[in-house]
């Protein structure tokens, strides 16, 4: 078992459950996002259609600002993996996309109605100014 923060519980180690939990501690200690504003495992709705977004943070005035979509190792972060994100983002419409499968992450920045790759991340603080 793994102890989620932002679920705060234990849940099954996994594979993908172990990138989840690295990425949550690169939001918290590299990007600055408070844990408060982070939750993992959200449910979302398109239609009648259920959906669950890895990580979702939010800006200061309770926005979605970025979807967090995590893969185990190994899994390419192909074209697939990114359209996945962009589903949620139909829902939240958000600023921010990461992808990520503990190996590699790839980040995006909303760019009109598209999104653009980022260099690396920016801190939570310059997203929420972005918003």
């Amino acid at each position: 078992m793994l102890y989620d923060p932002l679920r705060r519980k234990d849940v099954a180690d996994t594979p993908e459950e172990r990138v989840r939990q690295w990425f949550i501690g690169v939001l918290r200690d590299v990007v600055g996002v408070p844990p408060h504003m982070m939750m993992s495992e959200v449910s979302l709705k398109n239609g009648a259609k259920p959906y669950r977004a890895d990580i979702v943070v939010w800006s200061r005035s309770g926005e979605p600002l970025m979807i967090v979509e995590c893969k185990r190792p190994g899994v390419e972060l192909s074209e697939d993996v990114a359209r996945q994100a962009l589903v949620y983002n139909n829902i939240l419409n958000v600023n921010y996309i990461a992808v990520t499968n503990g190996m590699h992450t790839r980040m995006y920045r909303r760019d009109g109605n598209g999104f653009l790759p980022m260099a690396a991340l920016l801190k939570w603080e310059e997203m929420t100014c972005q918003r």
